[in-house]
């Protein structure tokens, strides 16, 4: 049995949960204030959890590829290009989970009361020290909550990640890609394998998350 789609998975995950906290945190304290075109912002910011998989997988093609500012942009840095590789792959799936980290984060920040935060802007703190030290550390369980999700839907993500990276054995094929290969292949045990880890995680996951929100 090959083995190599659990750890394509995993890395995939890994840099696309990092990804997915970079762009998503900033986005989150961004809406989680009150300022003109706000809605507008978050519906868009949503909009990849509600775009079918393969029209998502689509733009992101047509946004990664060599002919694309950004695609020409990536392969002159690292000398090759982002689309049909395990990184291309990483970042399809950041884009199909900021929408959950934002949603949690969003909710962590708001639950932080204004109060504390502005009784240390008053006592002298920087806005920076106020994002350090209060603000973060409060919400930092609806933040591993976001954190959680973002990692197990980039873990099982499917449409997108094959659109923008392929289905490449060894080198893009990640647990979903690889059960839907095995079971029109017929290969029971790759398919109960993999769906029994892939179960596992996302069930881990969920209660995890489930905890960090309630606290």
């Amino acid at each position: 049995m090959d083995w190599s789609p659990l750890g394509i998975s995993i890395k995939t995950a890994l840099l696309a949960t990092t990804i997915t906290v970079v762009i998503g945190i900033p986005a989150a304290l961004l809406l989680s204030r009150e300022w003109r075109g706000k809605h507008l912002v978050s519906s868009l910011v949503i909009l990849p959890l509600v775009l079918p998989p393969t029209v998502l997988g689509y733009f992101l093609l047509v946004l990664l590829g060599k002919r694309s500012p950004l695609g020409q942009w990536y392969e002159a840095i690292f000398h090759h290009t982002l689309v049909f590789t395990w990184q291309g792959a990483a970042v399809a799936a950041s884009v199909a989970s900021i929408p959950l980290m934002v949603t949690q984060a969003v909710v962590a920040f708001t639950s932080v009361g204004n109060e504390i935060q502005d009784a240390a802007r008053i006592g002298g703190a920087s806005e920076l020290d106020v994002l350090r030290y209060i603000t973060l550390p409060l919400a930092r369980r609806g933040l591993l909550a976001g954190l959680t999700l973002s990692f197990a839907r980039s873990l099982g993500d499917f449409g997108a990640t094959l659109m923008v990276a392929g289905d490449i054995p060894g080198s893009t094929q990640t647990m979903p890609l690889a059960i839907y290969d095995a079971l029109q292949t017929g290969d029971t045990k790759t398919v109960v394998t993999f769906v029994v880890i892939a179960s596992a995680i996302a069930i881990a996951a969920t209660l995890t998350a489930g905890y960090f929100a309630e606290r």
